[in-house]
């Protein structure tokens, strides 16, 4: 996910209601060449989804699955899809004998959203970010020559992709903050770095340490939000970015609680 001013990239203009044609199934030629050779970073939502359907928890998918490498943020690492070290560098939830994806339905948002590429606008007047889509075109996919016309609203709903940039959405707010450095002088793997990565990373690391340090109770949160955050990773992701922004930016996004 891109964030861009009005003035667009050159060669790259936004879809808007126009339609395009494209479909990926399995009879077209070019099917899971896509899962290849990719460099495919991973948001915090992505890692919630994924970890549920393969019914493990953050950090044991962080350690089998994901890489951490330096992304577009020179402040705040990036976290990637690790691929199968084989000859093709193959995604490791391509199934074999052409079964396709076995998270599909669980996917990363960035696969979600092919062949499209969405791009957030923030300096809108409105005070509502704007978004755009643009069509990438790979020599290797054949989807754009099947007959299937769909407008970006279709492939939205159709791909399910609304809950993922909601949540995309918010975490492009983290990053940004993590890029303005508020780091306070401690630098690249300092103990509040480690705090944030912890908590867009690994919620069932977070979940730990919101138990042990009652910080649920430190806030006034209604009861159904605590309750949601006791029992529902995104609800809890949601309250430790605000918690985040609390601590390391001062914003008032959390009432403190009168002990």
């Amino acid at each position: 996910m891109k964030q861009l001013t009005k003035s667009f990239p050159e060669g790259m203009t936004p879809l808007g209601k126009s339609a395009f044609n494209f479909r990926c199934h399995p009879g077209v030629s070019c099917f899971t060449q896509c899962c290849r050779k990719l460099e495919l970073f991973l948001y915090p939502y992505d890692i919630i989804r994924l970890k549920k359907a393969l019914a493990i928890s953050s950090e044991e998918f962080l350690n089998t699955y994901a890489g951490v490498v330096a992304g577009s943020n020179l402040l705040f690492p990036s976290v990637i899809l690790r691929m199968r070290d084989n000859e093709e560098c193959t995604c490791p939830f391509l199934g074999e004998g052409g079964a396709g994806c076995t998270v599909y339905h669980d996917r990363p948002s960035a696969c979600r959203t092919y062949p499209l590429e969405r791009a957030v606008d923030r300096t809108s007047r409105s005070g509502r970010p704007d978004e755009y889509y643009f069509m990438t075109n790979h020599d290797y996919c054949h989807g754009h020559q099947e007959a299937q016309s769909q407008t970006v609203s279709d492939w939205l709903r159709d791909q399910r992709l609304l809950d993922y940039n909601a949540m995309d959405d918010l975490w492009a707010e983290m990053d940004t903050m993590f890029a303005a450095n508020p780091w306070r002088g401690e630098g690249a793997a300092g103990p509040r770095q480690q705090m944030a990565f912890m908590v867009c990373y690994n919620i069932d690391g977070f979940r730990r340490l919101v138990h042990e340090q009652d910080l649920l109770g430190q806030f006034k949160l209604s009861r159904s939000e605590v309750t949601a955050c006791e029992s529902d990773d995104e609800a809890l992701l949601k309250f430790g970015f605000k918690w985040l922004q609390l601590m390391l930016d001062d914003r008032p996004t959390l009432k403190p609680r009168r002990r």
